[in-house]
């Protein structure tokens, strides 16, 4: 049985303003119509032997996933809430933890939730072709075969060619050899596969290293996509990294449920060392084995890549939204909420949102993390949120703002509700646009339609319900001296916020 993990913890800074950290890029439908996260259950479909799988995410991201998940029909194993993030390392031995806490040993097929496979039969072969591999004690890694000298990414050097022994279920690490050790001799039935021992992980290299490899052939790109037994990720991990293993034991033994999530012990979690699983394991390992993988990989790590997996116009161009174009040639243009024309230009990123617009050089569009790094510096709420935050009830977006007021409009989903709150710092006056609103305010419950409105003085006790079969749009008029999101006192909340 195959147990997939769906690592969605990453911020995609050099994405941004798309990507912003509380809302990041495998939760934006970047490449189709699904998002990232959405894509990536997906192609599960079809595996024989799979279970629903277990997504390890960012807590403040758990609405989000979980609504994603449901609004695609896809299932899940469990969502658990890392409360900071610790890298790659921690979150597996997190689920291969709970994979094994009944006593159930299954293969965990590990994939970020941020990548994209044009090629889905083939990634599902991949897949099979890594089962038995995995099922006889190795660490199967998947590794892009190579079409350019790409240095940006980490690589693999394949070593021998490894065969699987006709009962390769996982009993020992001696079902998988070396095709010329003297231990592989005698399984005269063994079969071929096209798995690879590891001889080595590479780092990123220079553009001539990195052509160097793709002549030589045998190298392939780290997906950080991997496929092994629980049993055996946790072993080597002990090897490697006792204190890690014991730090993410002590997290998954305080594991409290929480609506539909499951949630890390806070100071176990936090105490635990950060590290990918390349640098914590499979670098250090002599299980690594490598498949090769050519499904149309890419990573999406940059707009240039955004870019390379777009659907070109005949000059060249990935356009997305109200975008208009005259004599551009090899742009990304991105249009959010307006208009976006490009005269003239070549090998320009253009991204515009209700709130920011990106204007970069296609071939320096790594360094937009800069700018992500200087907003956080600068305290800048563009690097946390888009204008329209969604809530586990709705959404709402900005609407104006000024010194002692704000105006938003809120979208109420049908059947649910605002927390019970109160502010210190603000009054709030509410207008119903469309729908129905149930309105609590102090001991009154009132019942408000469109175009009428009610008052919410500050320190009331008060709460917005949408009854109705339709959303319900209200504009909301905050006045006071302090308007920051923070200035919520919850007394009672469906959502466990």
């Amino acid at each position: 049985m195959i147990l997939p993990v769906i690592l969605s913890g990453g911020a995609g800074t050099r994405l941004w303003p798309l990507s912003r950290e509380l809302y990041p890029k495998q939760l934006l439908p970047l490449c189709g119509e699904q998002t990232m996260l959405q894509q990536t259950a997906a192609r599960l479909d079809g595996l024989a032997d799979v279970v629903a799988p277990l997504v390890i995410c960012n807590e403040a991201h758990r609405f989000l996933v979980a609504e994603q998940l449901r609004a695609n029909g896809c299932g899940h194993s469990g969502i658990i809430l890392e409360p900071v993030g610790r890298n790659t390392a921690p979150a597996v031995a997190v689920a291969a933890l709970r994979a094994t806490a009944d006593g159930d040993d299954p293969l965990l097929l590990i994939l970020p939730a941020d990548h994209v496979i044009s090629d889905i039969s083939g990634f599902q072969a991949a897949v099979e072709a890594g089962r038995p591999v995995a099922a006889a004690g190795r660490l199967v890694t998947f590794g892009i075969v190579p079409d350019r000298p790409e240095t940006g990414y980490g690589y693999i050097r394949a070593g021998s060619p490894l065969e699987c022994g006709p009962e390769a279920r996982g009993q020992g690490p001696e079902e998988l050899q070396d095709p010329g050790s003297a231990a592989a001799q005698p399984q005269a039935a063994s079969r071929p596969t096209n798995a690879c021992a590891v001889e080595a992980f590479v780092e990123k290299p220079d553009a001539a290293t990195a052509q160097s490899y793709l002549d030589a052939g045998g190298y392939y790109w780290n997906s950080g996509m991997f496929l092994f037994r629980a049993s055996s990720y946790l072993r080597e991990l002990e090897r490697f990294n006792p204190g890690m293993l014991a730090a993410c034991r002590a997290a998954h033994g305080s594991l409290a449920a929480d609506l539909d999530f499951l949630r890390l012990g806070t100071e176990a979690f936090a105490a635990c060392p950060a590290d990918s699983i390349d640098y914590a394991v499979m670098e250090k390992t002599d299980r690594a084995a490598v498949i090769p993988l050519a499904a149309g990989w890419n990573d999406v790590g940059s707009f240039s890549a955004l870019w390379e997996v777009g659907e070109r116009d005949a000059a060249g161009n990935v356009c997305r939204g109200d975008v208009l174009v005259e004599d551009a040639r090899d742009c990304l243009l991105h249009a959010g909420s307006r208009m976006v024309a490009a005269v003239g230009t070549r090998d320009l990123v253009v991204v515009e949102t209700a709130d920011a617009v990106l204007v970069a050089d296609k071939g320096r569009v790594q360094e937009v993390k800069q700018i992500v790094a200087r907003l956080k510096e600068e305290q800048r709420g563009e690097a946390l949120l888009h204008r329209r935050v969604n809530r586990p009830w709705g959404a709402y977006q900005g609407v104006d703002a000024g010194e002692r007021f704000q105006v938003k409009r809120i979208t109420v989903n049908p059947g649910a509700g605002l927390s019970l709150q109160k502010h210190h710092h603000r009054a709030e006056h509410w207008i119903v646009v469309s729908g129905t609103a149930r309105v609590t305010c102090g001991d009154q419950v009132l019942t408000l339609t469109e175009n009428q409105s009610t008052y919410i003085p500050l320190g009331e006790v008060h709460r917005l319900e949408n009854p109705g079969q339709i959303p319900l749009q209200i504009i909301e008029v905050q006045s006071g001296s302090y308007l920051g999101e923070d200035d919520i006192v919850r007394i009672e909340d469906d959502y466990g916020r």
